[in-house]
């Protein structure tokens, strides 16, 4: 059974719905992943997903910052609303969703950015995304022979030397400094985590889901970098069937500066 989830940080919900319910009619995933919201939760637009047919609805807003959202045309049940670093911003929500012969636990993640100095004793900002990704090593994979998990979002981190236009010139950038990139790799691995972007994908491959809006021309430019990622337990693997940067988004009208992902699997 073809089974779609796609991820995007929307950079507010409100503001973009136009270039969402583009997403949702030119692409229909099953499932859509939102980060960056910035909405409390009596003004999400639900009327606006419900009327494109996305009727079951998983929120955690807040008002002008952060917020996860999951739509479904499938229905979907709250798991968890997992708060971080003791702190009440809204970066993960966690649902189950039926897909084929399994349920799904799927988690939507927006990690902090860590603002401009890769300092954590200068930083708090930094500090804050190192010890949010620290605490992400509790996040394990689940998968049985009726379950799987995918983990989705804006993780705020390029792991990769070819998840940037340069490595070199990223080195001391915050989303691909070494403390980042090596603390992320090291809590994917400790969940059992596979990086499905990077499944079969030639390592030198160079692969961007964000532009700065700060570039003047951010295609001819070309200077992006991985910051959105989908994850799954490995029993899922098998039904992976690839994935799409929807790269074209960045040109729509009023775009976020980042773009969707959208990933299938062939679940029996």
């Amino acid at each position: 059974m073809p089974f779609s989830i796609a991820t995007w940080n929307i950079n507010s919900v409100r503001l973009r719905m136009p270039i969402v319910e583009r997403l949702l009619t030119e692409y229909a995933p099953d499932v859509l992943c939102l980060q960056e919201t910035k909405c409390p939760d009596d003004q999400f637009p639900s009327a606006a997903f419900r009327k494109l047919g996305y009727e079951h609805i998983a929120i955690s807003g807040q008002k002008g910052y952060h917020g996860v959202a999951t739509v479904a045309r499938r229905p979907i049940e709250i798991v968890d609303r997992r708060r971080f670093c003791d702190m009440q911003d809204c970066r993960h929500i966690s649902v189950r969703v039926p897909a084929g012969n399994k349920s799904l636990l799927l988690h939507n993640f927006y990690v902090p950015a860590g603002g401009d100095e890769p300092d954590p004793a200068v930083n708090w900002k930094f500090k804050h995304k190192l010890d949010f990704v620290a605490e992400m090593n509790a996040v394990r994979a689940e998968a049985g022979d009726a379950s799987g998990s995918v983990l989705v979002g804006d993780l705020n981190i390029a792991p990769l030397e070819h998840d940037v236009w340069s490595h070199k010139q990223l080195l001391n950038v915050v989303s691909h400094t070494p403390v980042e990139t090596e603390n992320f790799e090291a809590m994917r691995k400790a969940g059992d985590w596979i990086d499905l972007m990077r499944h079969n994908i030639p390592y030198e491959q160079k692969l961007y889901t964000w532009w700065s809006y700060r570039a003047q021309d951010w295609e001819a430019s070309d200077r992006g970098r991985r910051l959105d990622h989908v994850w799954s337990s490995s029993n899922l693997v098998p039904a992976f069937q690839g994935y799409e940067i929807l790269r074209a988004a960045r040109g729509w009208d009023r775009p976020s500066d980042h773009v969707p992902v959208m990933a299938r699997f062939d679940l029996e």
